[in-house]
């Protein structure tokens, strides 16, 4: 009877699962899921079957622990398929939640605004500037335009290089969203199956992750918009100071910019200097006190950098008009000795070795008062011993000329 009975329930369950494609799939041993449902269906006939025949026997020490895995087994069932029928539907709420996300994200041309921002990025790494709407675009010096045409075409050979398609903003936040409504489903799964070691470890990690969620995106908000304002500054500046004609008048300074574009490097550092003010906002918001306090120091190291850099540079100027004033070796010396002093005071507002730069400049000093006391010494040592001499006689004059003394 147990054997008839197996043996027409694997035959009417495999017919009925077999009419499910999704159970048609054959597994690694090239069974399908409706073959397999179907044997354990029939296994479960005949464990029952065994379970009477053995009861009538009275054979109470092999029914028992047979009796007790079976209610177990049992009583866990209706876990098992709630908790996996929850995946399955939580796995098609994230399918269409996804489907949903990249749609919308698709329809408001998410995917055209960030490749827009790629492009400028990109056309500011190949070392292209942009134009003020209604100017031309001021060129860069002659000895560099040959340079930036050929780091253009690299990047051009590059891009060409590479293969396949790029991965959409928008399929990038839906599979995000997909990860997360999974995430949840899965929690929710455990938490039926009642395995608390997991599930409540899981949950926790599910809350941190649903309230960090909102402060990473408006960090990255804030970075984009950082980024956005940088290109923009960036563009202008450079624009705005080779209209000014920078690289000429650093050149007529006397300082060698043959290799280097003065007006690109400058933009270059105002746009780093704006990505990290809104680095250090997005530290703040995301509550990362360390990364904060890097940034901050990164930034107040970099404007004394920057600010030692321009008392440097206005030295070198200083010391070219005043060599323009003084002639000759003087003024060679007027002008070493200006940038030397400038130097010495742009580093240490960088803070860049104080004590050496403080010990430098004061063996300096007293290195050219010792030197000119002994120029002075050596090179007039006969004159002041013609002023000793008169002094002398100066003196006994006035001894003999005075009637006391006599």
């Amino acid at each position: 009877m147990t054997w008839l009975l197996a043996k027409l329930a694997k035959k009417l369950l495999a017919k009925a699962f077999g009419r499910v494609p999704a159970l048609n799939r054959q597994d690694g041993t090239g069974d399908s899921l409706a073959e397999s449902l179907s044997t354990i269906a029939s296994l479960i006939i005949w464990v029952f079957g065994l379970m009477a025949v053995l009861n009538l026997f009275r054979l109470n020490e092999v029914t028992t622990p047979l009796q007790d895995m079976l209610s177990t087994l049992l009583h866990t069932l209706p876990q098992i398929l709630g908790a996996a029928l929850v995946m399955f539907i939580g796995f098609v709420l994230a399918k269409i939640a996804r489907e949903l996300v990249v749609t919308a994200l698709q329809a408001a041309n998410v995917d055209r605004w960030a490749d827009k921002l790629g492009g400028a990025a990109s056309q500011q790494l190949e070392g292209a500037s942009g134009a003020v709407p209604g100017y031309d675009a001021p060129q860069p010096p002659q000895h560099l335009q040959g340079e930036q045409q050929g780091l253009g075409q690299a990047h051009a050979q590059a891009k060409a290089q590479q293969g396949g398609k790029p991965m959409r903003i928008s399929t990038m936040v839906g599979y995000l969203v997909f990860a997360i409504v999974l995430l949840v489903v899965a929690i929710s799964a455990l938490q039926i199956l009642g395995i608390k070691s997991i599930s409540d470890p899981a949950s926790h990690m599910l809350k941190l992750i649903l309230d960090t969620l909102p402060l990473i995106i408006g960090a990255g908000i804030l970075l984009a918009i950082g980024g956005v304002i940088a290109n923009f500054a960036g563009t202008l500046l450079e624009n705005l100071l080779r209209g000014m004609n920078v690289d000429g008048a650093v050149q007529r300074m006397g300082v060698d910019t043959e290799n280097v574009d003065v007006a690109k490097t400058l933009a270059r550092i105002a746009q780093v200097a704006i990505v990290l003010f809104f680095a250090v906002a997005a530290a703040n918001v995301l509550h990362i006190p360390q990364m904060t306090e890097i940034l901050n120091t990164v930034l107040s190291i970099g404007g004394r950098v920057l600010f030692g850099a321009a008392i440097i540079v206005a030295g070198v100027f200083v010391a070219g008009l005043l060599a323009k004033l003084v002639t000759g070796r003087t003024g060679d010396v007027v002008k070493i000795a200006t940038i030397v002093l400038f130097a010495a005071i742009g580093l240490r507002y960088m803070g860049l070795a104080n004590s050496v730069i403080n010990l430098a400049f004061g063996a300096l000093v007293v290195g050219g008062a010792a030197a000119a006391a002994l120029a002075f010494g050596l090179g007039g040592r006969d004159a002041a011993a013609r002023q000793l001499e008169k002094l002398q006689q100066n003196a006994e004059s006035s001894r003999s000329a005075d009637p006391d003394h006599a």
